[in-house]
């Protein structure tokens, strides 16, 4: 096992896996692309794929507050990768959505994790992958443990 990996309890671990994976999608795509985006930006993108939400939809989604969100989304429309629309009866919200060239560097974005996903199965094999996958996608009961956390930092009784 990796030294960096040793001795980290399950938390760490999961968040050392995460960073790393994170880290090679982003070289991958910054090393072959003239656009850079970090994977701040990606996060954003990833939330844009396919839909038009609005700008405070998608500070909501990522939990980057609202200030920075904004300036990812400028950072983003400035690379021409999205577009900011105001929105018909509501002068106050915007949504956002991708160009042509945004659609066209998340396809690009998507077949590198395929890749990686790939490069993966091929190092720990099919079953463990399908595995891996299935404990990741499983109840794990933490949307219930974060209700109670705020119910209690709330203090509210219900």
């Amino acid at each position: 096992m990796s030294s960096v990996l040793e001795n980290l309890d399950f938390f760490d671990l999961l968040s050392e896996r995460h960073h790393q994976i994170r880290s090679i999608i982003e070289k991958s795509w910054n090393d072959n692309s003239d656009i850079y985006i970090s994977n701040s930006e990606w996060f954003i993108l990833s939330k844009l794929y396919q839909k038009q939400p609005t700008i405070s939809y998608v500070s909501k989604q990522v939990n980057i507050s609202r200030q920075a969100t904004h300036k990812f989304i400028k950072n983003l429309e400035a690379k021409g990768l999205l577009k900011i629309k105001n929105l018909e009866n509501n002068k106050k919200d915007k949504c956002v959505q991708l160009t042509e060239l945004g659609e066209k560097c998340y396809q690009e974005y998507i077949e590198l994790k395929e890749n990686l996903e790939k490069k993966i199965i091929g190092k720990i094999g099919d079953e463990q992958f399908r595995l891996l996958k299935e404990i990741m996608e499983s109840d794990w009961g933490l949307m219930r443990l974060i209700t109670e956390t705020n119910r209690a930092l709330l203090g509210s009784d219900s």
